[in-house]
C-alpha cells in the first residue's frame, strides 16, 4: 500500500499510469482525447506507461511506436466489454507499473475506485457530468473524489465542473480544462479552390460543411430541416457509416451530400471548401442523450480559417461568442437556422471577421497547452495540504432521492441509463 504525499519533488517528474479500457487503435473521440493527451503529457513527465486492452504483443508494439508510450498489456479479454472492463480494473492493481507510477491517470471510475483502494493516487479526465446523468451514483461518486489520494478531475467543460461542484467535490479538485486540436492538422488543408475541384463542388456553391459521426445523436436533424428550406446551398456532412435514418432523410434533398467516415487527414479538403463550418444547432445531445462535451471537432474549426456556426447551447457557449468569433442561433429552429446560413452566405465580411478572431484564439487550445495546463494542476495538486470533505446536507440527500427515482422511472420508460436534464 501506498503512503499518503508525493515522494519528491512534483517538478522533478512524475510518474503516470495512464488506464485505458478500450482496444486501440479506435476512431472514437473519447480514444482520440485520452491517448492525445496521454502523449504530451508524457513529455512533460519522467515515465509514462499506457495500461490497455491489446490482442497481442504485436499490437502492443505497433500502438508503443505510435504513440510513444511504454505499453502495459492489460490482462483482460476483448469482449464482451462489461468484463473488458471490469477485468481491466480488476487486475491494474497487480502490475508492477500500478505500484511503481505517483498516480493513475483514468477516464474510468471503476479503475479509479479500484486504484484509490489499493492504495494509490488518481486523475480522473472525463466529459460526462455523471451526478445529474446516473444519479443513483452521487453517494459513491462524493465518496470517491473526496478521498484523499483522488488528486484532481478534469472537467472537459464548466458545464460539467458546476454538477460536481453541486454535488460537495472540492473546487480545488475540480478544474475545467478544454480539449484542443493537432496544429500539423492545418498543414492537410488545401487552397479553396483546390479543394471544391477535388471533391467536385461548383466554386459558386455556397457550401456548410459538418464533419463528424452522422447519426441522430449530433442534432443532426434540425440541419436537414434547414436544407429543405435552402435548396440553393450545398449541404455536405461528412462521418456517415452507413444507412441511418438521417442518410434516409437526405435521400430526398438533392441539395445535401453525405459523405462516408474520412481519416483525419481527410477532412482538410472539406473544410477548405466550406464556406461555413457547422456544429449542429440543438440541444438534443444534451437534453435526450446526454452528451454534454464541447465537441472535439469546435477545436479544430476555430483553428481553420473558416467562420463557425453553431447553437446558443450551454457548452458551446463556453467558447463561442455570437458576433465575435462565431455566429449562434436558436437551437432546434430549422427557421432560426437557416436565417443564420443566409446571413452569414450574404455576408463574407462578416465571415473574414469571424474566421479570422477565431483562428486567433484557437492559438492557445492546442493539445501541447492543455498537457501543460493539465501538469501544472497536477504538480500544485501533488503538493497542496488535504482538503476538508463537505458533508451532505439535508437538500442534496433530499436531491439523490428525488433524482434516483427519476433516473429509476425514466430507465423502465426508455431502457437508456442516462438520464436528461430536469424539463428536458
Amino acid at each position: 500500500m501506498r503512503q499518503n504525499g508525493h515522494a519528491g519533488n512534483p517538478d522533478a517528474g512524475i510518474k503516470i499510469l495512464f488506464a485505458f479500457e478500450n482496444p486501440l487503435p479506435s476512431a472514437e473521440a473519447d480514444a482520440e482525447v485520452f491517448i492525445t493527451t496521454a502523449r504530451y503529457l508524457a513529455r512533460l513527465t519522467s515515465r509514462a506507461r499506457l495500461h490497455v486492452p491489446m490482442r497481442d504483443r504485436a499490437s502492443c508494439a505497433t500502438l508503443a511506436e505510435a504513440t510513444g508510450l511504454d505499453i502495459v498489456r492489460a490482462w483482460a479479454p476483448a469482449s464482451p466489454a462489461a468484463l473488458r472492463h471490469l477485468m481491466c480494473g480488476l487486475t491494474i492493481v497487480c502490475r508492477g507499473a500500478f505500484r511503481q507510477a505517483d498516480l493513475v491517470y483514468t477516464r474510468n471510475l471503476w479503475i479509479a475506485w479500484m486504484a484509490i483502494r489499493f492504495g494509490q493516487r488518481v486523475v480522473f479526465d472525463h466529459y460526462r457530468p455523471w451526478p445529474d446523468q446516473i444519479p443513483p451514483l452521487r453517494r459513491w461518486l462524493h465518496r470517491l473524489m473526496n478521498h484523499p489520494r483522488f488528486i484532481l478531475h478534469i472537467c472537459h467543460s464548466d458545464y460539467t465542473r458546476r454538477k460536481y461542484l453541486e454535488l460537495g467535490v472540492p473546487a480545488a479538485k475540480l478544474r475545467c480544462i478544454h480539449n484542443g486540436f493537432e496544429p500539423g492538422r492545418l498543414d492537410a488543408i488545401p487552397a479553396p479552390a483546390i479543394a471544391r475541384q477535388a471533391l467536385s463542388i461548383p466554386a459558386t456553391a455556397r457550401t456548410i460543411v459538418y464533419t463528424g459521426r452522422i447519426n441522430q445523436k449530433k442534432g443532426l436533424d434540425v440541419v436537414i430541416e434547414a436544407a429543405r428550406l435552402l435548396p440553393d446551398r450545398l449541404f455536405i456532412l461528412v462521418g456517415s457509416y452507413g444507412e441511418g435514418p438521417i442518410e434516409e432523410k437526405a435521400r430526398l434533398l438533392p441539395n445535401v451530400r453525405i459523405v462516408p467516415f474520412q481519416p483525419s487527414e481527410a477532412l482538410g479538403q472539406y473544410v477548405a471548401a466550406a464556406d461555413i463550418l457547422l456544429v449542429p444547432p440543438s440541444l438534443q445531445p444534451l437534453t435526450r442523450f446526454g452528451s454534454t462535451v464541447l465537441p472535439l471537432k469546435l477545436f479544430f474549426y476555430l483553428a481553420s480559417g473558416r467562420p463557425i456556426l453553431a447553437g446558443k447551447t450551454p457548452d458551446v457557449q463556453e467558447i463561442l461568442r455570437h458576433e465575435e468569433n462565431a455566429y449562434l442561433c436558436q437551437p432546434d429552429s430549422p427557421q432560426a437556422l437557416a436565417d443564420a446560413v443566409r446571413r452569414l452566405t450574404d455576408d463574407p465580411t462578416l465571415c473574414a471577421r469571424l474566421a479570422e478572431a477565431a483562428q486567433a484564439e484557437s492559438r492557445t487550445l492546442t493539445w501541447e497547452a492543455r498537457a501543460t495546463r493539465i501538469m501544472t494542476a497536477i504538480s500544485e495538486r501533488l503538493a497542496a495540504a488535504p482538503d476538508p470533505v463537505e458533508r451532505w446536507k439535508t437538500p442534496q440527500w433530499r436531491q439523490y432521492r428525488h433524482q434516483s427515482w427519476r433516473w429509476l422511472q425514466h430507465l423502465i420508460r426508455t431502457g437508456s441509463p442516462i438520464l436528461p436534464p430536469s424539463g428536458s
